[in-house]
């Protein structure tokens, strides 16, 4: 037993021998890994910079024209990428691939619209200031009294009559001849800048002209108290004379310098005319443009266009006198015609374009325009209506047909000699024809008009009453154009309470007011107050929901609203003012 606790007991002592040589060998094992371990790892790294250094001397060797050329050949992208502004780049193209077409219509529409009232001037004006007349020599035989003399707008038709016949009278004294020698004796550049001064004045005598035609029209049909205050007239009728025979005079200059411009040898200043157009691209194109903005410019563009149209019909007529209305020499005038009508409507085109690419405008904005001239004829034939259609397109447009006709009747009476009864007779069936043109154009227009005013969805703005009539609530009724025949539901009116139902265009007969005595029938809107389209931008009238200060500063912070489309004002230089 002892010698069992004796072995016992050595062994216990070996143990701790054994396990710190256990221990000697572990650490020596591991102190010996780790060294063949930084060897390796020494060893991997010189070799990694060898392989980088042999890496970078291959790809410098690599760097090669040729494959230069290859990559750039090969190399390939992806436009669905971005694919947002692609497609916004294709719209635009888009867009002005469908300007012409656009535009033309609505140049094609207004064309009509001056068309119209130009022709006003020559046969219904006369036709209603002889029944004014009538009316008035006829009146005491009748025995009404205490009842106005004239109703107001057979006054307005009397003082266009008179204003007309008093400039022809003066018109006759000026000499056109000496006038076209006078001309022809300038330099081409004197001409091109008188032509330039003339278009201006041009403007600026439409700007002011029809603002002394509604003020004479005004003061001579205000109720007055007293009859002194009809004295008032004389000044103003004294105006507007001046101002008709001072812009007759004005055009009849401006066709003489392009009659003068058309009988030049080289053709120089044509051309240089002709190029004076391609100015007006630089002016317009890189402004800003709004939607009200580039209607005005269209309706100055419109009744340039129309003007330009006259202009070339009267030297025509000049010419073709001059050479003994020797048909052949219209084949001569024809190429400049042809040029002179081309680059106009280039340049429309071409400003049109870019003006809607550069402000982001659609090309449907000239479907708007349409209705919005549309809207005016409607209106303007209303029973109801608080002016005449040719007054609402000279506001409208800047086009006042009385100094252009007045011009057109002196150079057709100069130009062609009436003897003898068939000349008479010749003279009568073409006055005829006139009018037969008129009552088709107007018709035709009215209908295309009505069609305008239905797509565009504005029927109800016919009836609605202005601000200061009281309108009760009553079921909806009828609306104007409900249905293809539109001219049908315009020329019988039916009023219910408080609402106008359809609106008379020809004929209004009173017995149907007896069935409302008491109706408010709301005045025409055609011109100076205007609803708004339904382009969807109704919605971006400033509502301020807020109370006390935070209402007030949402007031000052939010921007004034933007005129409508319909709520454009007159025009300050025919239409051509950018605010």
């Amino acid at each position: 037993k002892m010698a069992d606790s004796l072995a016992a007991a050595q062994g216990e002592e070996n143990e701790p021998e054994k396990e710190g040589k256990e221990r000697r060998m572990e650490g020596g094992s591991e102190s010996r890994g780790s060294k063949e371990t930084s060897e390796v790892t020494e060893t991997l790294g010189f070799y990694d910079k060898k392989k980088v250094q042999k890496d970078k001397k291959r790809s410098l060797s690599d760097l090669s024209l040729a494959r230069f050329m290859g990559a750039e050949l090969t190399r390939g992208y992806f436009l669905e990428h971005n694919e947002a502004k692609y497609t916004e780049r294709r719209e635009r193209v888009y867009t002005c691939l469908r300007i012409p077409k656009e535009l033309e219509k609505l140049m094609l529409f207004g064309f009509f619209l001056c068309l119209d009232a130009f022709l006003y001037v020559f046969t219904l004006l006369p036709l209603r200031v002889l029944l004014a007349l009538v009316h008035l020599l006829t009146l005491p035989c009748c025995g009404l009294s205490g009842s106005p003399l004239l109703q107001p707008a057979q006054v307005c038709d009397v003082l266009k009559g008179v204003i007309m016949v008093l400039c022809y009278i003066m018109m006759s004294y000026v000499d056109y001849s000496m006038m076209y020698h006078l001309i022809r004796g300038q330099s081409v550049i004197k001409l091109y800048i008188i032509y330039n001064m003339l278009e201006v004045a041009d403007r600026l005598f439409s700007s002011f002209g029809q603002d002394i035609l509604d003020a004479l029209y005004w003061t001579a049909t205000e109720p007055k108290e007293k009859k002194r205050a009809h004295i008032g007239v004389v000044p103003h009728f004294l105006m507007a004379v001046l101002y008709v025979f001072l812009h007759a005079i004005l055009i009849m200059v401006q066709a003489t310098t392009l009659n003068v411009a058309f009988n030049s040898h080289n053709k120089s200043l044509l051309t240089i005319m002709m190029s004076n157009n391609f100015v007006e691209i630089k002016g317009s194109v890189f402004k800003k443009f709004e939607k009200n903005n580039l209607f005005q410019m269209s309706n100055s563009d419109i009744k340039e266009r129309f003007t330009n149209y006259v202009l070339l019909l009267i030297v025509c007529l000049r010419n073709m006198e001059q050479f003994s209305w020797n048909p052949d020499h219209l084949w001569v005038l024809f190429p400049d015609v042809v040029m002179v009508i081309a680059s106009e409507v280039t340049v429309d085109v071409v400003k049109h374009a870019f003006i809607t690419k550069f402000n982001d405008i659609t090309a449907d904005v000239y479907g708007e325009y349409r209705a919005s001239l549309a809207f005016d004829l409607v209106s303007s034939r209303q029973k109801n209506a608080y002016t005449d259609y040719s007054d609402s397109v000279s506001r409208r447009m800047g086009f006042i047909p009385l100094p252009l006709a007045l011009l057109l009747i002196r150079v057709v009476t100069s130009s062609v000699k009436i003897q003898g009864s068939l000349s008479f007779m010749c003279v009568l069936l073409f006055y005829l024809g006139m009018i037969s043109l008129k009552v088709l154009n107007s018709i035709v227009l009215l209908g295309t008009s009505c069609v305008f005013v239905k797509e565009a969805n504005m029927e109800e703005k016919l009836f609605q009453s202005p601000p200061s009539a009281v309108t009760h609530t009553t079921p909806s009724s009828p609306l104007l154009l409900s249905h293809p025949p539109l001219l049908s539901s315009l020329l019988i009116p039916i009023v219910e309470e408080g609402v106008v139902s359809s609106a008379s265009v020809t004929c209004q007969p009173t017995n149907h007011q007896q069935e409302s005595p008491a109706s408010t029938l709301p005045t025409s809107q055609s011109d100076d107050h205007f609803l708004t389209t339904p382009d969807g931008e109704d919605g971006d009238k400033d509502i301020s929901a807020a109370t006390g200060e935070e209402g007030e500063g949402l007031k000052h912070r939010n921007p004034a609203p933007k005129k409508d489309l319909l709520e454009i004002d007159r025009f300050t230089i025919c239409g051509n003012r950018i605010d």
